[in-house]
């Protein structure tokens, strides 16, 4: 195709490092399905790619670990669409949009003081567990005890 997919920022993959499989979609379609390769395979090899730098594909290794085989491959498919066509620019927008979301770093939890109403309640509930225990605790009285 020679299109290069664009990442984000000025990050670009070129086309020449990834490879398109095509096969037969599953499902229903009758005579189309039958006999048209329309379901279409990206293969990204992620340790082999001269785009990325190690930390971009430590990243991307970490956050999408369930995508990767064995190979190193980022492995896309979709077979939603009829033509193989619509199937490729599916794969290829799911494929930028994944990378995307695996080089983006997550933003650090900011801490947040607890609220005076929690802190309240949980010490309301305390003492009425604690009275609640105590009331279930037999004391022996005077007559008991002659």
């Amino acid at each position: 195709m020679g299109r290069d997919i664009h990442i984000k920022g000025n990050l670009l993959i070129p086309e020449d490092e990834i490879t398109y499989a095509t096969s037969r979609s599953g499902g229903p379609g009758g005579q189309h399905a039958d006999k048209a390769d329309t379901k279409v395979t990206l293969r990204f090899p992620v340790t082999e790619s001269t785009t990325l730098s190690t930390e971009q594909k430590r990243l991307i290794l970490d956050n999408l670990s369930n995508r990767i085989n064995k190979e190193g491959e980022l492995l896309i498919s979709s077979q939603r669409h009829r033509s193989q066509s619509a199937n490729r620019d599916t794969v290829r927008n799911r494929f930028a949009d994944l990378l995307e979301d695996a080089l983006t770093p997550d933003e650090p939890r900011r801490r947040t003081k607890v609220p005076r109403s929690s802190k309240t309640r949980r010490l309301r509930n305390k003492r009425k567990r604690s009275r609640r225990k105590e009331e279930r605790t037999w004391a022996p009285s005077e007559e008991d005890l002659f």
